[in-house]
């Protein structure tokens, strides 16, 4: 797959685990990328509120989901799950938006920031801030979402 660093703009970077949701976003030049405290995950999906605060706020235009896939590039049962709630995510947002393979981002996280045995949500918003450091480097393009199909 070739990869192309993508066009600037104020990108939201998510990384939805069970439990939560760890948040980073950029400036539309991808100078500086920042952390958010993380959210919890509800079952009514309320976090969305906070999400779309965020977006406003910060000005955002697009967002990323990481899909952590396996050392294969295969889909695994939370990659599922991350192509579902990025989904949700997209047709309740209207916004340009695309997946990213985190594999191993949690690891990288942990590495890279020396955080262990983190119960507050911090990395999970690392690991947001890695999947959008990746995604400046290589892409992809944000698409729009037809149908039930990324294009």
């Amino acid at each position: 797959m070739k990869y192309c660093k993508p066009k600037s703009k104020s990108i939201l970077s998510l990384d939805v685990g069970l439990k939560r949701i760890g948040l980073a976003y950029c400036d539309s030049l991808f100078i500086t990328v920042n952390i958010l405290p993380a959210l919890k995950r509800e079952r009514n999906n309320n976090e969305i509120i906070i999400i779309k605060e965020h977006i406003k706020k910060h000005n955002l235009t697009g967002f990323i989901v990481g899909l952590p896939l396996d050392e294969a590039g295969g889909m695994t049962s939370q990659a599922l799950d991350c192509k579902t709630y990025g989904e949700f995510l997209f047709n309740e947002l209207k916004l340009p938006f695309s997946f990213v393979n985190e594999h191993s981002s949690t690891w990288e996280s942990t590495n890279r920031f020396g955080v262990k045995k983190d119960k507050s949500g911090l990395i999970d918003s690392l690991s947001a801030k890695i999947i959008l450091e990746q995604w400046i480097q290589e892409g992809p393009e944000l698409k729009e979402l037809v149908g039930n199909k990324q294009i």
